[in-house]
Protein backbone atom coordinates (compact mmCIF):
# COMPACT_ATOMS: atom_id res chain seq x y z
CA UNK A 1 0.00 0.00 0.00
CA UNK A 2 1.13 3.10 -0.91
CA UNK A 3 1.45 6.16 1.51
CA UNK A 4 -1.31 7.96 -1.07
CA UNK A 5 -3.82 4.93 -0.10
CA UNK A 6 -6.30 4.80 2.64
CA UNK A 7 -5.42 1.84 4.92
CA UNK A 8 -8.51 -0.78 4.06
CA UNK A 9 -8.88 -3.24 7.46
CA UNK A 10 -11.83 -5.07 5.36
CA UNK A 11 -9.30 -6.12 2.86
CA UNK A 12 -6.59 -6.94 5.17
CA UNK A 13 -8.77 -9.18 6.77
CA UNK A 14 -9.91 -11.34 3.82
CA UNK A 15 -6.33 -11.29 2.62
CA UNK A 16 -5.24 -12.48 6.36
CA UNK A 17 -7.60 -15.44 5.70
CA UNK A 18 -6.99 -16.37 2.34
CA UNK A 19 -3.23 -17.04 3.23
CA UNK A 20 -3.68 -18.44 6.68
CA UNK A 21 -6.79 -20.64 5.41
CA UNK A 22 -10.32 -20.38 7.38
CA UNK A 23 -9.76 -23.92 9.07
CA UNK A 24 -6.75 -22.01 10.92
CA UNK A 25 -8.08 -19.28 12.19
CA UNK A 26 -10.66 -19.99 15.31
CA UNK A 27 -13.78 -18.04 15.33
CA UNK A 28 -13.56 -16.60 11.47
CA UNK A 29 -15.85 -16.82 8.55
CA UNK A 30 -15.89 -20.02 6.56
CA UNK A 31 -14.39 -20.42 3.08
CA UNK A 32 -17.52 -19.22 1.70
CA UNK A 33 -18.60 -16.66 3.28
CA UNK A 34 -14.54 -15.89 2.81
CA UNK A 35 -15.36 -15.69 -1.04
CA UNK A 36 -18.87 -13.88 -0.67
CA UNK A 37 -16.92 -10.78 1.37
CA UNK A 38 -13.98 -10.50 -1.58
CA UNK A 39 -17.46 -10.67 -3.86
CA UNK A 40 -18.77 -7.89 -2.57
CA UNK A 41 -15.38 -6.06 -1.15
CA UNK A 42 -14.65 -6.19 -5.03
CA UNK A 43 -18.02 -4.35 -6.23
CA UNK A 44 -17.76 -1.70 -3.55
CA UNK A 45 -13.90 -0.65 -4.47
CA UNK A 46 -14.96 -0.37 -8.02
CA UNK A 47 -17.86 1.70 -7.66
CA UNK A 48 -15.73 3.66 -5.96
CA UNK A 49 -13.08 4.36 -8.78
CA UNK A 50 -13.06 7.65 -10.06
CA UNK A 51 -13.61 7.90 -14.12
CA UNK A 52 -11.00 7.86 -16.10
CA UNK A 53 -9.79 10.83 -19.15
CA UNK A 54 -11.30 10.61 -22.22
CA UNK A 55 -10.16 8.15 -24.83
CA UNK A 56 -10.17 9.99 -28.14
CA UNK A 57 -11.51 7.33 -30.31
CA UNK A 58 -9.68 7.38 -33.74
CA UNK A 59 -11.53 8.43 -37.15
CA UNK A 60 -13.98 5.77 -38.62
CA UNK A 61 -12.36 3.70 -41.24
CA UNK A 62 -12.81 4.53 -45.05
CA UNK A 63 -15.41 2.89 -47.07
CA UNK A 64 -13.81 0.27 -49.42
CA UNK A 65 -15.89 0.65 -52.50
CA UNK A 66 -14.76 -2.83 -54.18
CA UNK A 67 -17.03 -5.41 -54.84
CA UNK A 68 -17.22 -7.66 -51.66
CA UNK A 69 -15.99 -11.72 -52.17
CA UNK A 70 -18.41 -14.49 -53.11
CA UNK A 71 -18.86 -15.99 -49.97
CA UNK A 72 -17.27 -19.06 -51.00
CA UNK A 73 -14.15 -17.39 -51.80
CA UNK A 74 -14.22 -15.87 -48.33
CA UNK A 75 -14.13 -19.36 -46.63
CA UNK A 76 -11.39 -20.17 -48.61
CA UNK A 77 -9.18 -16.83 -47.77
CA UNK A 78 -10.00 -17.78 -44.22
CA UNK A 79 -8.71 -21.51 -44.91
CA UNK A 80 -5.47 -19.84 -46.80
CA UNK A 81 -5.04 -17.59 -44.04
CA UNK A 82 -5.02 -20.31 -41.25
CA UNK A 83 -3.05 -22.96 -43.35
CA UNK A 84 -0.57 -20.20 -43.16
CA UNK A 85 -0.16 -20.32 -39.49
CA UNK A 86 -0.35 -24.38 -39.26
CA UNK A 87 2.80 -26.20 -37.95
CA UNK A 88 5.30 -27.98 -40.45
CA UNK A 89 4.27 -32.20 -41.07
CA UNK A 90 6.62 -33.99 -38.63
CA UNK A 91 9.76 -35.25 -39.63
CA UNK A 92 9.55 -32.93 -42.61
CA UNK A 93 7.46 -35.37 -44.40
CA UNK A 94 4.80 -33.44 -46.50
CA UNK A 95 2.47 -36.02 -47.02
CA UNK A 96 -0.34 -36.50 -49.96
CA UNK A 97 -2.29 -33.24 -48.69
CA UNK A 98 -2.03 -29.34 -50.18
CA UNK A 99 0.04 -26.57 -48.37
CA UNK A 100 -2.61 -24.27 -49.05
CA UNK A 101 0.39 -21.34 -47.08
CA UNK A 102 1.95 -21.55 -50.57
CA UNK A 103 -1.19 -20.87 -52.45
CA UNK A 104 -2.30 -17.74 -50.73
CA UNK A 105 -0.14 -15.72 -53.17
CA UNK A 106 -1.57 -16.88 -56.42
CA UNK A 107 -5.32 -16.18 -54.56
CA UNK A 108 -4.34 -12.83 -53.55
CA UNK A 109 -3.19 -11.79 -57.02
CA UNK A 110 -6.04 -13.35 -58.69
CA UNK A 111 -8.24 -11.76 -56.48
CA UNK A 112 -6.85 -8.59 -56.61
CA UNK A 113 -7.50 -8.94 -60.61
CA UNK A 114 -11.27 -9.53 -59.97
CA UNK A 115 -11.36 -6.08 -58.02
CA UNK A 116 -12.33 -7.77 -54.89
CA UNK A 117 -12.46 -5.78 -51.23
CA UNK A 118 -10.83 -7.87 -48.35
CA UNK A 119 -13.69 -9.17 -45.58
CA UNK A 120 -13.20 -6.96 -42.51
CA UNK A 121 -12.81 -9.84 -40.26
CA UNK A 122 -9.99 -11.02 -42.38
CA UNK A 123 -8.04 -8.11 -41.94
CA UNK A 124 -5.81 -8.75 -38.48
CA UNK A 125 -4.63 -12.14 -40.01
CA UNK A 126 -3.87 -10.51 -43.92
CA UNK A 127 -1.73 -8.14 -42.08
CA UNK A 128 -0.18 -10.49 -39.72
CA UNK A 129 0.71 -12.71 -42.79
CA UNK A 130 2.22 -9.83 -45.11
CA UNK A 131 4.10 -8.84 -41.73
CA UNK A 132 5.60 -12.20 -41.43
CA UNK A 133 6.54 -12.59 -45.51
CA UNK A 134 7.63 -9.82 -47.24
CA UNK A 135 6.50 -11.86 -50.84
CA UNK A 136 3.00 -11.05 -49.67
CA UNK A 137 3.41 -7.52 -49.35
CA UNK A 138 2.57 -5.57 -52.31
CA UNK A 139 -0.60 -8.11 -52.98
CA UNK A 140 -1.89 -8.56 -49.20
CA UNK A 141 -2.05 -4.63 -48.90
CA UNK A 142 -3.46 -3.57 -51.78
CA UNK A 143 -6.35 -6.29 -51.21
CA UNK A 144 -6.86 -5.18 -47.59
CA UNK A 145 -7.15 -1.28 -49.08
CA UNK A 146 -7.60 1.62 -46.80
CA UNK A 147 -9.57 -0.36 -44.35
CA UNK A 148 -6.23 -2.40 -43.92
CA UNK A 149 -3.77 1.10 -43.88
CA UNK A 150 -6.67 2.35 -41.34
CA UNK A 151 -6.04 -0.51 -38.88
CA UNK A 152 -2.42 -0.95 -39.48
CA UNK A 153 -2.64 2.83 -37.81
CA UNK A 154 -3.51 1.36 -34.37
CA UNK A 155 -1.36 -1.53 -34.34
CA UNK A 156 2.52 -0.80 -34.13
CA UNK A 157 3.07 -3.96 -35.38
CA UNK A 158 1.51 -3.68 -38.63
CA UNK A 159 3.75 -0.33 -39.17
CA UNK A 160 5.41 -1.89 -42.22
CA UNK A 161 2.16 -1.43 -44.19
CA UNK A 162 2.39 2.22 -44.01
CA UNK A 163 5.85 2.67 -44.87
CA UNK A 164 5.09 1.97 -49.15
CA UNK A 165 1.85 3.74 -48.50
CA UNK A 166 2.43 7.34 -47.88
CA UNK A 167 2.03 6.83 -44.46
CA UNK A 168 -1.19 5.46 -44.81
CA UNK A 169 -2.71 8.43 -45.91
CA UNK A 170 -4.42 9.07 -48.88
CA UNK A 171 -2.49 10.20 -52.15
CA UNK A 172 -4.10 13.62 -53.51
CA UNK A 173 -5.23 12.97 -57.55
CA UNK A 174 -2.71 13.62 -59.58
CA UNK A 175 -4.88 16.15 -61.53
CA UNK A 176 -4.99 18.14 -58.57
CA UNK A 177 -1.92 20.25 -59.19
CA UNK A 178 -1.88 22.47 -55.99
CA UNK A 179 -2.37 19.62 -53.65
CA UNK A 180 0.36 17.54 -55.49
CA UNK A 181 3.43 20.10 -55.15
CA UNK A 182 2.40 20.78 -51.42
CA UNK A 183 2.56 16.86 -50.37
CA UNK A 184 5.80 16.91 -52.91
CA UNK A 185 7.44 19.75 -50.61
CA UNK A 186 6.37 19.07 -47.24
CA UNK A 187 5.23 15.34 -47.06
CA UNK A 188 7.96 12.47 -45.48
CA UNK A 189 10.56 10.48 -47.53
CA UNK A 190 7.89 7.67 -47.77
CA UNK A 191 4.49 9.77 -49.06
CA UNK A 192 7.13 11.38 -51.17
CA UNK A 193 8.16 8.52 -52.99
CA UNK A 194 5.06 6.92 -53.26
CA UNK A 195 3.71 10.28 -54.64
CA UNK A 196 6.25 10.19 -57.26
CA UNK A 197 5.67 6.78 -58.43
CA UNK A 198 1.74 7.56 -58.79
CA UNK A 199 2.26 10.98 -60.51
CA UNK A 200 4.97 9.22 -62.96
CA UNK A 201 2.56 6.03 -63.95
CA UNK A 202 -0.42 8.76 -64.62
CA UNK A 203 1.85 11.36 -66.66
CA UNK A 204 5.52 10.25 -67.14
CA UNK A 205 6.35 14.04 -67.78
CA UNK A 206 5.10 15.62 -64.46
CA UNK A 207 6.34 13.19 -63.03
CA UNK A 208 9.93 14.04 -64.19
CA UNK A 209 9.21 17.99 -63.61
CA UNK A 210 7.98 17.41 -59.75
CA UNK A 211 11.29 15.61 -59.65
CA UNK A 212 13.30 18.28 -61.34
CA UNK A 213 12.02 21.19 -59.93
CA UNK A 214 13.96 19.99 -55.98
CA UNK A 215 16.34 17.85 -57.73
CA UNK A 216 19.69 20.19 -56.37
CA UNK A 217 18.03 20.46 -52.97
CA UNK A 218 17.80 16.22 -52.81
CA UNK A 219 19.91 14.47 -50.19
CA UNK A 220 22.29 12.04 -52.32
CA UNK A 221 20.68 8.97 -51.25
CA UNK A 222 17.22 10.32 -51.75
CA UNK A 223 18.18 11.50 -55.28
CA UNK A 224 19.22 7.72 -56.15
CA UNK A 225 16.16 6.38 -55.31
CA UNK A 226 13.94 9.13 -56.63
CA UNK A 227 16.30 8.39 -60.05
CA UNK A 228 15.23 5.60 -60.05
CA UNK A 229 11.59 5.71 -60.34
CA UNK A 230 12.46 7.25 -63.62
CA UNK A 231 12.32 3.65 -65.02
CA UNK A 232 8.44 3.48 -65.58
CA UNK A 233 7.84 5.07 -68.41
CA UNK A 234 11.26 5.49 -69.53
CA UNK A 235 12.00 7.73 -72.93
CA UNK A 236 13.81 9.70 -75.21
CA UNK A 237 11.95 12.12 -72.93
CA UNK A 238 13.85 11.77 -70.02
CA UNK A 239 17.38 12.35 -71.86
CA UNK A 240 17.70 15.95 -71.13
CA UNK A 241 17.42 15.31 -67.02
CA UNK A 242 19.34 12.31 -66.98
CA UNK A 243 22.33 13.85 -68.95
CA UNK A 244 22.05 16.64 -66.42
CA UNK A 245 22.00 13.85 -63.68
CA UNK A 246 25.72 12.24 -64.94
CA UNK A 247 27.12 15.57 -63.46
CA UNK A 248 25.88 14.80 -59.95
CA UNK A 249 28.06 14.46 -56.62
CA UNK A 250 27.07 11.25 -55.99
CA UNK A 251 29.12 8.33 -58.19
CA UNK A 252 25.72 6.07 -57.76
CA UNK A 253 23.57 8.52 -58.94
CA UNK A 254 25.59 9.05 -62.18
CA UNK A 255 26.02 5.65 -62.63
CA UNK A 256 22.06 5.20 -62.53
CA UNK A 257 21.39 8.05 -65.26
CA UNK A 258 24.06 5.99 -67.22
CA UNK A 259 22.12 2.85 -66.57
CA UNK A 260 18.89 4.80 -67.85
CA UNK A 261 20.39 6.66 -70.49
CA UNK A 262 22.06 3.65 -72.38
CA UNK A 263 18.05 1.95 -72.32
CA UNK A 264 17.42 4.49 -74.48
CA UNK A 265 19.59 4.07 -78.08
CA UNK A 266 19.03 6.71 -79.29
CA UNK A 267 20.65 8.83 -76.56
CA UNK A 268 24.07 11.00 -76.92
CA UNK A 269 24.71 9.03 -74.10
CA UNK A 270 24.45 5.69 -75.66
CA UNK A 271 26.53 7.21 -79.14
CA UNK A 272 29.05 7.63 -76.96
CA UNK A 273 29.66 4.16 -76.20
CA UNK A 274 29.12 2.97 -79.10
CA UNK A 275 31.62 5.02 -80.75
CA UNK A 276 33.86 3.80 -77.61
CA UNK A 277 33.08 0.59 -77.67
CA UNK A 278 33.41 -0.58 -81.66
CA UNK A 279 37.27 1.38 -81.53
CA UNK A 280 37.58 -1.68 -78.64
CA UNK A 281 35.87 -4.52 -80.99
CA UNK A 282 36.54 -5.19 -84.73
CA UNK A 283 36.28 -7.46 -87.01
CA UNK A 284 39.23 -10.07 -87.87
CA UNK A 285 39.44 -11.26 -91.22
CA UNK A 286 43.26 -12.39 -90.90
CA UNK A 287 42.64 -15.85 -89.54
CA UNK A 288 42.85 -18.80 -91.79
CA UNK A 289 39.36 -20.27 -90.70
CA UNK A 290 37.39 -17.53 -91.49
CA UNK A 291 36.24 -13.90 -90.02
CA UNK A 292 36.63 -13.45 -86.18
CA UNK A 293 35.99 -10.49 -83.36
CA UNK A 294 39.27 -8.63 -82.51
CA UNK A 295 39.12 -7.33 -79.42
CA UNK A 296 41.67 -4.81 -77.63
CA UNK A 297 40.31 -3.41 -74.75
CA UNK A 298 41.26 -0.10 -73.20
CA UNK A 299 44.23 1.13 -71.91
CA UNK A 300 42.75 4.11 -69.21
CA UNK A 301 39.23 4.83 -68.16
CA UNK A 302 39.36 8.74 -68.40
CA UNK A 303 37.14 11.59 -67.03
CA UNK A 304 35.12 11.75 -69.88
CA UNK A 305 34.23 7.88 -69.21
CA UNK A 306 34.09 8.58 -65.58
CA UNK A 307 31.83 11.48 -66.43
CA UNK A 308 29.37 8.91 -68.33
CA UNK A 309 29.25 6.57 -65.59
CA UNK A 310 31.77 3.98 -65.63
CA UNK A 311 33.00 2.87 -62.49
CA UNK A 312 36.83 3.26 -62.53
CA UNK A 313 37.51 0.62 -59.84
CA UNK A 314 37.14 -2.62 -61.07
CA UNK A 315 35.72 -5.38 -57.96
CA UNK A 316 38.23 -7.72 -56.14
CA UNK A 317 39.75 -10.30 -58.89
CA UNK A 318 38.94 -8.42 -61.96
CA UNK A 319 41.34 -6.69 -64.26
CA UNK A 320 40.55 -3.29 -64.96
CA UNK A 321 40.53 -3.61 -68.71
CA UNK A 322 38.54 -6.08 -68.80
CA UNK A 323 36.81 -4.25 -66.41
CA UNK A 324 36.37 -1.03 -68.16
CA UNK A 325 35.64 -3.27 -71.69
CA UNK A 326 32.56 -4.55 -69.85
CA UNK A 327 31.21 -1.80 -68.88
CA UNK A 328 31.44 -0.10 -72.48
CA UNK A 329 30.07 -3.25 -74.34
CA UNK A 330 27.22 -3.04 -71.80
CA UNK A 331 25.99 0.38 -71.74
CA UNK A 332 26.33 0.65 -76.08
CA UNK A 333 23.48 0.11 -77.98
CA UNK A 334 23.53 -3.37 -79.94
CA UNK A 335 22.35 -1.78 -83.28
CA UNK A 336 25.92 -0.49 -83.51
CA UNK A 337 27.17 -4.43 -83.92
CA UNK A 338 25.93 -5.01 -87.22
CA UNK A 339 27.28 -2.10 -88.92
CA UNK A 340 30.63 -2.59 -87.06
CA UNK A 341 30.81 -6.19 -87.82
CA UNK A 342 29.95 -6.93 -91.05
CA UNK A 343 26.23 -6.00 -91.78
CA UNK A 344 25.51 -9.82 -89.79
CA UNK A 345 22.60 -10.41 -87.39
CA UNK A 346 22.72 -11.11 -84.05
CA UNK A 347 22.71 -14.93 -84.21
CA UNK A 348 25.51 -14.71 -86.93
CA UNK A 349 28.08 -11.92 -84.77
CA UNK A 350 27.36 -14.78 -81.53
CA UNK A 351 28.71 -17.51 -83.63
CA UNK A 352 32.36 -15.68 -84.69
CA UNK A 353 35.23 -16.82 -82.88
CA UNK A 354 36.65 -14.13 -80.86
CA UNK A 355 40.27 -13.90 -80.09
CA UNK A 356 42.69 -13.99 -77.09
CA UNK A 357 40.24 -15.88 -74.99
CA UNK A 358 37.62 -12.23 -74.69
CA UNK A 359 34.80 -14.28 -76.04
CA UNK A 360 33.25 -15.05 -71.98
CA UNK A 361 33.85 -11.25 -71.00
CA UNK A 362 32.23 -10.00 -74.67
CA UNK A 363 28.99 -12.34 -74.97
CA UNK A 364 28.61 -11.40 -70.90
CA UNK A 365 28.17 -8.09 -71.94
CA UNK A 366 26.41 -8.13 -74.93
CA UNK A 367 23.60 -10.22 -72.84
CA UNK A 368 23.71 -7.62 -69.89
CA UNK A 369 22.70 -5.00 -72.84
CA UNK A 370 20.33 -7.31 -74.22
CA UNK A 371 17.91 -7.59 -71.42
CA UNK A 372 18.39 -3.70 -70.37
CA UNK A 373 17.23 -2.80 -73.75
CA UNK A 374 15.28 -5.86 -73.70
CA UNK A 375 16.28 -7.22 -77.54
CA UNK A 376 15.16 -10.84 -77.93
CA UNK A 377 17.04 -11.28 -81.14
CA UNK A 378 20.14 -10.32 -79.14
CA UNK A 379 18.40 -12.65 -76.23
CA UNK A 380 17.49 -15.31 -78.46
CA UNK A 381 21.48 -15.49 -80.20
CA UNK A 382 22.80 -15.32 -76.64
CA UNK A 383 20.86 -18.21 -74.99
CA UNK A 384 22.06 -20.29 -77.97
CA UNK A 385 25.95 -19.20 -76.45
CA UNK A 386 28.36 -21.63 -75.31
CA UNK A 387 29.67 -18.88 -73.32
CA UNK A 388 25.84 -18.37 -72.00
CA UNK A 389 25.98 -20.80 -69.20
CA UNK A 390 24.91 -19.27 -66.11
CA UNK A 391 21.68 -19.67 -65.26
CA UNK A 392 20.75 -16.07 -63.53
CA UNK A 393 22.18 -15.32 -66.88
CA UNK A 394 19.84 -17.40 -68.81
CA UNK A 395 16.77 -16.26 -66.81
CA UNK A 396 17.18 -12.92 -67.45
CA UNK A 397 17.77 -13.80 -71.42
CA UNK A 398 14.60 -15.25 -71.67
CA UNK A 399 12.55 -12.88 -69.36
CA UNK A 400 12.74 -10.65 -72.82
CA UNK A 401 11.36 -13.05 -75.13
CA UNK A 402 7.12 -13.69 -75.22
CA UNK A 403 5.85 -16.07 -72.94
CA UNK A 404 5.27 -18.58 -75.39
CA UNK A 405 8.95 -18.66 -77.03
CA UNK A 406 10.27 -18.81 -73.17
CA UNK A 407 7.98 -21.61 -72.29
CA UNK A 408 8.88 -23.48 -75.80
CA UNK A 409 12.63 -22.60 -74.72
CA UNK A 410 12.80 -24.02 -71.40
CA UNK A 411 10.75 -26.74 -72.26
CA UNK A 412 13.10 -27.78 -74.88
CA UNK A 413 15.68 -27.50 -72.07
CA UNK A 414 14.19 -29.79 -69.62
CA UNK A 415 13.71 -31.99 -72.30
CA UNK A 416 17.04 -32.33 -73.09
CA UNK A 417 19.20 -31.38 -70.00
CA UNK A 418 16.39 -33.06 -67.30
CA UNK A 419 15.27 -30.87 -64.15
CA UNK A 420 18.52 -30.78 -62.09
CA UNK A 421 19.21 -27.04 -63.87
CA UNK A 422 16.20 -26.29 -64.51
CA UNK A 423 14.23 -24.84 -61.30
CA UNK A 424 15.85 -21.19 -61.77
CA UNK A 425 14.69 -21.06 -65.54
CA UNK A 426 11.24 -22.18 -64.78
CA UNK A 427 10.61 -19.32 -62.45
CA UNK A 428 10.68 -16.85 -65.33
CA UNK A 429 8.01 -18.58 -67.25
CA UNK A 430 4.29 -17.02 -66.80
CA UNK A 431 2.07 -19.23 -64.99
CA UNK A 432 0.13 -21.12 -65.44
CA UNK A 433 2.34 -23.24 -67.63
CA UNK A 434 2.01 -23.66 -71.38
CA UNK A 435 0.86 -27.14 -71.82
CA UNK A 436 4.25 -27.91 -74.12
CA UNK A 437 6.07 -26.62 -71.02
CA UNK A 438 4.09 -28.46 -68.42
CA UNK A 439 4.20 -31.65 -70.52
CA UNK A 440 7.89 -31.24 -70.22
CA UNK A 441 8.12 -31.23 -66.52
CA UNK A 442 5.84 -33.84 -65.99
CA UNK A 443 7.76 -36.07 -67.91
CA UNK A 444 10.92 -35.09 -66.60
CA UNK A 445 9.65 -35.85 -63.02
CA UNK A 446 8.19 -39.29 -64.54
CA UNK A 447 11.52 -40.40 -65.57
CA UNK A 448 13.62 -39.17 -62.22
CA UNK A 449 11.19 -41.87 -60.14
CA UNK A 450 11.43 -44.59 -63.14
CA UNK A 451 15.06 -44.08 -62.78
CA UNK A 452 14.72 -44.62 -58.89
CA UNK A 453 16.36 -41.10 -58.82
CA UNK A 454 16.39 -39.38 -55.03
CA UNK A 455 12.83 -38.63 -54.65
CA UNK A 456 13.93 -35.49 -52.26
CA UNK A 457 16.28 -33.97 -54.94
CA UNK A 458 12.93 -32.92 -57.01
CA UNK A 459 11.12 -31.49 -54.32
CA UNK A 460 12.00 -27.89 -55.31
CA UNK A 461 10.54 -28.88 -58.78
CA UNK A 462 7.61 -30.21 -57.38
CA UNK A 463 6.17 -27.30 -54.99
CA UNK A 464 6.64 -25.20 -58.31
CA UNK A 465 4.66 -27.37 -60.73
CA UNK A 466 1.80 -27.38 -57.90
CA UNK A 467 2.16 -23.52 -58.23
CA UNK A 468 2.48 -23.34 -61.64
CA UNK A 469 1.00 -26.02 -63.88
CA UNK A 470 -2.57 -25.46 -64.95
CA UNK A 471 -4.89 -27.08 -62.94
CA UNK A 472 -6.61 -28.59 -65.93
CA UNK A 473 -4.25 -31.08 -66.20
CA UNK A 474 -4.62 -32.66 -62.76
CA UNK A 475 -7.19 -35.53 -64.51
CA UNK A 476 -4.39 -36.74 -66.60
CA UNK A 477 -1.87 -36.86 -63.68
CA UNK A 478 -4.30 -39.51 -62.05
CA UNK A 479 -2.21 -42.10 -63.54
CA UNK A 480 1.23 -41.32 -62.28
CA UNK A 481 -0.12 -41.27 -58.36
CA UNK A 482 -0.50 -45.42 -57.94
CA UNK A 483 2.47 -46.37 -55.85
CA UNK A 484 5.08 -48.65 -58.21
CA UNK A 485 7.14 -51.52 -57.27
CA UNK A 486 10.65 -50.37 -56.42
CA UNK A 487 13.48 -51.01 -58.62
CA UNK A 488 17.05 -52.74 -56.81
CA UNK A 489 18.54 -49.10 -57.41
CA UNK A 490 16.29 -46.92 -56.19
CA UNK A 491 16.39 -45.16 -53.03
CA UNK A 492 14.51 -46.59 -49.89
CA UNK A 493 11.46 -45.79 -49.76
CA UNK A 494 11.09 -43.57 -52.65
CA UNK A 495 8.31 -45.40 -54.46
CA UNK A 496 6.36 -44.25 -51.52
CA UNK A 497 7.15 -40.41 -51.75
CA UNK A 498 6.95 -40.36 -55.47
CA UNK A 499 3.08 -41.66 -55.56
CA UNK A 500 2.62 -38.87 -52.47
CA UNK A 501 4.22 -36.41 -54.13
CA UNK A 502 2.15 -36.91 -57.17
CA UNK A 503 -1.00 -37.73 -54.74
CA UNK A 504 -0.23 -33.79 -53.20
CA UNK A 505 0.58 -32.34 -57.33
CA UNK A 506 -3.04 -33.43 -58.36
CA UNK A 507 -4.73 -32.50 -55.06
CA UNK A 508 -3.44 -28.80 -55.16
CA UNK A 509 -4.09 -28.58 -58.86
CA UNK A 510 -7.65 -29.48 -58.36
CA UNK A 511 -7.69 -26.83 -55.08
CA UNK A 512 -6.39 -24.14 -57.39
CA UNK A 513 -9.14 -25.22 -60.13
CA UNK A 514 -11.78 -24.73 -57.51
CA UNK A 515 -9.89 -21.60 -55.70
CA UNK A 516 -9.93 -19.57 -59.07
CA UNK A 517 -13.84 -20.86 -59.81
CA UNK A 518 -14.65 -19.13 -56.46
CA UNK A 519 -13.61 -16.30 -57.23
CA UNK A 520 -14.82 -15.63 -61.30
CA UNK A 521 -18.17 -13.32 -60.56
CA UNK A 522 -21.15 -14.81 -61.25
CA UNK A 523 -23.90 -12.82 -62.51
CA UNK A 524 -27.06 -12.39 -59.53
Amino acid sequence: MTDGERRDPMQEELVASALLGTGRRPGGPGAEAVLDAAAVHAVRRRAGLRAGAPVTLPEPAPYDERAPLPGAARRRLAQLLAGRAAPAPAGGRRGAAPDVAELLPQWLAAAGRYGYRAPASALPALLDAARARTDLRPAALAFAGPRGLWLARQNPEWRFALRGAAGGAALPPVGDHGAVRRLWDEGLFAERVALLAAVRAADPAAGRELLAATWAAERAEDRLMFLDSLRAGLSDADEEFLETALTDRSRNVRSTAAELLSALPASALAARMADRATSCVALDRSGDGGPGVFVEAPHECDAAMQRDGLVCTPPPGRGERSWWLGQLVEYAPLSCWQDRLGGRTPAEIVALPVADDWQPELHAAWSRAAVRQRDAAWSRALLGSPSTSSLAERAKLLATLEEDERAEWVADFVSAHGLSEAFQLLGVCAVPWAEPLGRAVVDALDIARDAGSYPWSFSGVMGLAERCLDPGAAGRLEALTTLVAEGEDAAPGAAGYWSEAFQRLVSTLRLRGAMHEELVPHPR
